[in-house]
């Protein structure tokens, strides 16, 4: 009959031990997970895809007011969201080479109807957005209102208050 020797060294960990160790890496997960933020990470991937959007249709415009001696929408002064009334610009663009075949489906147009494009007498341009990560609210580009001029509000880039809820992050 086989006797078990209670005196030998037991192999092994204990539930209480196994229990802590499970705990320090939960609290070791909350604190990465804290300082990670990835809600604040999705924010900024949406904003940095924006940025590129931006200045890629900024882009297209001056490489062609430089061809054609004007913007798409001619000498008018414009301003507003480039989606709703810059459809037929951007398809003009397209058309002419100076944004890609499949622009509009890679940007999408609810990255498109953020874009605020104004044009004063058909000469100065500026496209911006409203960002909404907080790295890109404080960026030194977001202090401007949706039409591309310096806000009245205190944005975030100019201090480092809580305000700039109506800061813009434009391209001239």
């Amino acid at each position: 009959m086989y006797m078990r020797n209670y005196l030998a060294p037991k192999s092994g960990f204990t539930l209480i031990e196994l229990l802590i160790v499970i705990a320090l890496l939960g609290a070791l997960a909350v604190g990465l997970l804290a300082t990670i933020d990835p809600f604040e990470q999705l924010k900024k991937g949406r904003d940095t895809s924006l940025r590129n959007t931006v200045s890629e249709f900024y882009n297209a415009n001056l490489r062609f007011y430089s061809t054609k001696g004007q913007f798409p929408w001619g000498t008018d002064a414009t301003a507003g969201p480039a989606y709703s009334g810059f459809s037929s610009w951007i398809d003009e663009l397209i058309t002419v080479g100076e944004l890609k075949a499949r622009f509009k489906e890679l940007a999408g147009s609810s990255n498109l109807e953020k874009i605020y494009v104004n044009s004063t007498s058909g000469e100065n341009l500026s496209a911006c957005f409203k960002p909404e990560s907080k790295a890109f609210q404080e960026d030194l580009n977001t202090i401007y209102d949706s039409s591309g001029v310096t806000s009245s509000v205190t944005c975030k880039a100019q201090t480092t208050g809580t305000s700039g809820s109506e800061c813009y992050f434009c391209i001239q």
